[in-house]
């Protein structure tokens, strides 16, 4: 369990609080490109880390990201026209460029000097791997990278991106996201008491492959209680979970927690495709999520994007406005027959599942009740290492695990002999203790 002050440090991400602060030393995912498809097109409201804002593709193709108040008399710059690379408010029309300059400022006399002391907040933007990303940190110095993982350096070919909205706090989403003891029930068939009444409409498979009926699921479901090795690395943790398979192997489960927002699911074996998510605070209580699926080896086909785009694994459906289809407004379309003969939840959907049981902890979950135990080391180690860099942050040391490089690793699943340590595992499934794959890239990062 967490101390009550503890809990409030790990969840609260507003600005001047200690992980607001950690989460603004790191590039983070704001929207899908796809959301600003074209020059001077409709802006898009966000809301990131309890700031209101604006993003906004101008003239030339750049994208910018502001305050959403306009400095004059606070109206909504959402209702702004977009022109001639800049938004120009609609109350009295002070325009303002991608870089918060104030280009236009007509209610004030031709000879006066008050624009060049107007500005509006923006922050730097890149747009990377389908994805616009933001930097909200100090800039004092150069900026830092945006983090190097796999899926940024592959061909679009070979990756599928998607974005969700949650309803609670982003740490016990990102918690659900690690916590890998939870696939041996909530996304698993549950026990067949008669044959003759089970439905095919089994979603579990989804979590474990992308094949349906592996050994995989057989051992997930046997082995409940796997034991956890965790090992650090420069730019977070590798999470082991160790199932008995068969005979004298185990069947290990890999996951990688990354700095500060992000996590892999620790489904694929080789050759699969892989899946990562990223957990962006909106407040205290909402969160965007950015799912991501990439298969460095190949393209993806069409018919596993479609497949993905229905809700698949991390992937959810989704309406325009990127809402689960299945949410807590309408019980996540929960079929108690289906619970109570094919699956434990009677949720369809990998990530659906995941969102009914996050969001049914609370908006911020009370870590101060709860009562943890050996499955929940990967939990516990999370909060050590993120709280710890909140503190040194705090005391005037920068986080070291920024260096973009680091950030190019895999996990997976592997079968070995129960003797073989995880690192050895890893050794032979990636050629590096903790899953770092940067070399195969070029990339020279701490990790190697």
């Amino acid at each position: 369990m967490l101390k009550r002050d503890d809990n409030l440090k790990l969840t609260q991400t507003g600005p001047g609080t200690p992980m607001g602060d950690l989460f603004r030393y790191f590039w983070i995912p704001a929207l899908l490109s796809a959301e600003l498809p074209e020059p001077d097109c409709p802006p898009k409201r966000l809301d990131i880390l309890g700031e209101p804002l604006l993003a906004f593709k101008d003239s030339n193709n750049q994208v910018g990201i502001i305050d959403r108040r306009c400095p004059h008399r606070g109206a909504d710059l959402y209702y702004g026209r977009n022109e001639e690379c800049g938004i120009r408010c609609v109350y009295h029309g002070w325009k303002f460029d991608i870089n918060g300059n104030c280009v236009d400022l007509p209610t004030a006399p031709k000879d006066s000097n008050f624009k060049e002391k107007i500005r509006v907040t923006a922050y730097p933007t890149q747009e990377l791997a389908g994805f616009i990303w933001i930097y909200m940190g100090p800039r004092k110095n150069k900026l830092p990278e945006i983090p190097k993982q796999e899926f940024t350096l592959l061909p679009s070919s070979h990756v599928f991106i998607s974005k969700k909205w949650q309803e609670c706090n982003w740490a016990q989403s990102l918690e659900g996201g690690i916590d890998t003891a939870h696939l041996s029930f909530l996304h698993m068939p549950a026990p067949i008491h008669n044959k003759e009444n089970i439905t095919t409409n089994v979603v579990s498979g989804a979590a474990l492959s992308d094949q349906d009926g592996d050994n995989r699921i057989r051992w997930v479901r046997d082995d409940p209680c796997p034991k956890f090795t965790v090992l650090q690395h420069p730019a977070g943790l590798l999470l082991g979970a160790a199932r008995r398979a068969d005979n004298e192997d185990i069947y290990w489960r890999t996951t990688q927690y990354l700095m500060p927002n992000y996590a892999y699911a620790p489904n694929a074996f080789p050759g699969e495709t892989q899946h990562g998510q990223c957990w962006v605070p909106i407040d205290d209580t909402s969160c965007w999520i950015f799912c991501y699926s990439w298969n460095p080896d190949r393209a993806l086909t069409a018919e596993e994007r479609e497949k993905f785009t229905k809700g698949f694994s991390i992937h959810a459906e989704v309406d325009t406005e990127f809402l689960p289809l299945r949410r807590q407004s309408n019980d996540y379309l929960m079929n108690r027959n289906d619970q109570k003969i094919n699956t434990y939840t009677g949720i369809q959907g990998v990530s659906e599942q995941d969102a009914a049981i996050q969001n049914s902890q609370g908006p911020i979950v009370d870590r101060s009740r709860e009562h943890l135990g050996q499955t929940d080391v990967g939990i516990i180690e999370f909060r050590k290492l993120i709280l710890s860099a909140a503190d040194k942050l705090h005391s005037g040391q920068a986080p070291c695990n920024a260096v973009a490089d680091d950030f190019a690793v895999q996990c997976g699943g592997a079968v070995a002999h129960k003797d073989i340590s995880l690192e050895e595992v890893m050794k032979q499934r990636f050629d590096h203790a903790t899953g770092y794959v940067g070399s195969r890239y070029g990339l020279t990062g701490t990790n190697n």
